[in-house]
């Protein structure tokens, strides 16, 4: 059943919600509401003001970093290219570089070295193929290789071998096309395409290893769901 739990401080939308590992979550950016952050406490079910972004963003992205900040990149707004970290524990936000391009509906997938990966997005002119390491002891941004194809509104998904798997998005057209990066050596493959081409989708690694994307948008919203894994050598 639903409860209800209280009102956020601003309307939103297209904004995120990160976890933190105090058990609280972090809600920041999104349309219409400057820059505004909050914080929600299950144990009280209460929400309350934190420290202001530097920017104003929405389809951006918020990751949860193994030191426990977060990093927030891109989005809408005058933050199309900068990234900025919280600091739970000061409850501030502080500059941490700059992307090497501009981002908006991209996405950042926090790998097993720690290490941030950013792939894609749309970069003013059109879907961006390019990908970039954040490197949180150095808090650095480096090119890594490119993908083959750009996309926007796509999904990047931490598989259990530490390899990232990139689904669907918006290229020229959606696209059912998938690729496969390895951390270990910064190259991207191309592997089995989806039955359906796809964006604004989810893609859920299950218990098994398993990648379960669901719906989407190509046209219309989509009904359609599949399964991908890896095959056995």
């Amino acid at each position: 059943m639903w409860t209800y739990t209280g009102e956020l401080a601003v309307r939103r939308s297209f904004h995120t919600a990160t976890i933190l590992k105090n058990g609280k979550v972090l809600v920041s950016g999104g349309s219409f509401v400057g820059t505004v952050t909050e914080l929600y406490d299950p144990s009280e079910g209460t929400w309350a003001s934190t420290g202001r972004l530097h920017y104003e963003r929405n389809g951006h992205t918020a990751s949860l970093l193994k030191n426990g900040k977060v990093l927030v990149t891109g989005g809408i707004g005058d933050a199309q290219n900068s990234a900025e970290l919280y600091n739970p524990s000061k409850g501030l936000w502080a500059d941490t570089g700059s992307m090497h391009q501009k981002r908006i509906y991209h996405t950042a997938t926090v790998l097993k070295d720690g290490k941030v990966l950013v792939t894609g997005g749309f970069n003013d002119s059109f879907p961006d193929r390019t990908a970039e390491l954040y490197a949180p002891s150095t808090e650095t941004w480096t090119f890594t290789d490119s993908m083959h194809y750009g996309r926007s509104s796509h999904q990047a998904t931490l598989l259990t071998n530490g390899k990232v798997l990139v689904t669907g998005g918006f290229g020229s057209v959606d696209t059912k096309i998938t690729e496969l990066y390895d951390p270990s050596t910064e190259t991207w493959t191309i592997t089995d395409s989806m039955h359906y081409e796809r964006r604004r989708h989810t893609a859920t690694v299950l218990k098994n290893g398993k990648v379960l994307v669901t719906g989407g948008y190509n046209e219309q919203a989509l009904n359609k769901a599949e399964l991908f894994y890896l095959k056995k050598k």
